[in-house]
């Protein structure tokens, strides 16, 4: 290992970040970026400041660490929100929108036409022809009430 660096010196992590960079290009994810920068920072460092390969290696495993978390945050943000909270949950867009029975809602079941689409429909007990108003939606029950 030491040869390695001895004969490399600091293109070492220039080389490993070359080769981190492209395998980013390849790969799915965005991971290896993080190590690539890490190792550029390792690189620099290198120009700067003499030091053993030891070390090299020990502040590459700190800046990677760091890297990857920091990646990790800036990628998983908690407090993104959608201008189309329900854009693949399709159900939710049909709440306080009207429909037509086409199977007799008894016993507090039937069904609704929606599009070219028929969902079950929970509700008071409805005729076929009637229209109703989804109120709320369970999974993939439409609970209506009869306008």
């Amino acid at each position: 290992m030491e040869s390695f660096f001895d004969n490399w010196g600091e293109w070492t992590w220039w080389i490993i970040a070359l080769g981190l960079a492209a395998l980013e290009l390849v790969l799915p994810g965005v991971f290896l970026i993080w190590l690539a920068g890490a190792a550029l920072v390792v690189g620099a460092l290198g120009l700067v400041f003499d030091m053993s390969w030891q070390w090299e290696i020990a502040i590459f495993a700190v800046l990677s660490v760091a890297s990857a978390y920091t990646g990790y945050r800036l990628s998983n943000k908690d407090g993104d929100q959608s201008d189309h909270p329900s854009l693949n949950k399709r159900s939710q867009s049909y709440v306080g929108q009207q429909f037509v029975v086409v199977e007799a809602i008894r016993n507090g079941r039937g069904k609704i036409k929606v599009g070219d689409t028929l969902w079950q429909a929970v509700g008071p007990d409805v005729e076929v022809g009637a229209s109703v108003t989804v109120r709320s939606v369970d999974g993939v029950l439409l609970h209506v009430e009869p306008n």
